[in-house]
């Protein structure tokens, strides 16, 4: 891993930003979608492709790879920007999202696309997936490591404590689970559907090693998965605490936006202000 230097901060916003960008071209031009989640997990999925994980995308099966597991799939117009801009396809591909024969369809689907691992849609079952990843790569003696992506309105899902569970009995310590804390989800604000608090207390219980960081902060998400590297006795979740929408202002902190695209006139506003951000980070740094 490089280190983390002021030039690398700059180089990963940027890039976190032009990801944005991306996922609101690729809203618009699809019709449909969903857009807080995706653009909320922006610096997340940024820092993991850019700075964390260890892939090769001219040989995305290469068995030393670290696997990311998507289980909340409906954000993934954040994973496919993510992956054009890592070099795993083109980016004129992002406006396939969601169009017949694409291989960009609304929920990602292992072996349509490289560098997908899993097959998503069901919400709570990722974390499953990734213990039979971990435990797999334990019993082979592999030094890989399985980060799983997950929502905060799918730890509503009795899948996910067995998962939790699982790991926890097993001491699966080349799990890093991520929870992107928006407290939204489709129906509502989390707290409000089906209270979640305190995670935290839940995911020890269950013997996880946790953390809590500013999901947006890129030295924060870097420094917790260095720390859940250097954890041997059990598994890490990091809590991410996010703004949904992050970055458009309309659409930050509202529920609605959980499952809609934005309009061209609405996207069109979303640009602008995602431009003029990016001028403020490069100027910043300057």
């Amino acid at each position: 891993m490089d280190i983390l230097h002021e030039k690398k901060i700059k180089f990963l916003e940027m890039t976190a930003n032009q990801i944005r960008q991306d996922i609101v071209n690729m809203l618009v031009e699809a019709g449909s979608g969903h857009s807080a989640g995706p653009l909320g997990m922006a610096d997340i999925f940024t820092a993991l492709y850019f700075h964390i994980l260890n892939y090769n995308p001219k040989e995305p099966n290469w068995p030393g790879r670290d696997r990311l597991i998507l289980s909340n799939g409906h954000i993934c117009p954040a994973q496919y920007a993510t992956l054009a801009r890592a070099g795993y396809f083109h980016i004129e591909e992002l406006k396939t999202l969601r169009k017949l024969g694409s291989r960009l369809q609304g929920h990602p689907r292992r072996g349509a696309l490289p560098g997908v691992e899993t097959t998503s849609g069901p919400l709570g079952s990722g974390l499953s997936q990734a213990a039979g990843m971990a435990l797999a790569a334990k019993l082979d003696d592999k030094k890989h490591r399985i980060y799983c992506l997950m929502s905060d309105g799918e730890q509503d899902a009795g899948n996910t404590w067995e998962a939790a569970m699982f790991i926890g009995k097993n001491r699966l310590n080349n799990i890093t689970a991520i929870i992107d804390r928006n407290n939204i989800q489709i129906d509502g604000f989390t707290e409000d559907v089906m209270p979640l608090e305190s995670l935290k207390e839940k995911y020890e219980a269950f013997r996880w090693h946790v953390l809590e960081i500013d999901g947006h902060n890129i030295e924060a998400i870097v420094d917790a998965c260095n720390e859940a590297k250097a954890i041997f006795e059990k598994p890490t979740l990091i809590i991410a605490h996010t703004i949904p929408g992050k970055g458009v202002s309309f659409m930050e902190q509202d529920y609605l936006w959980h499952g809609i695209p934005p309009n061209k006139e609405q996207a069109k506003a979303a640009l602008v202000e995602l431009r003029t951000l990016g001028g403020q980070i490069k100027s910043e740094h300057e």
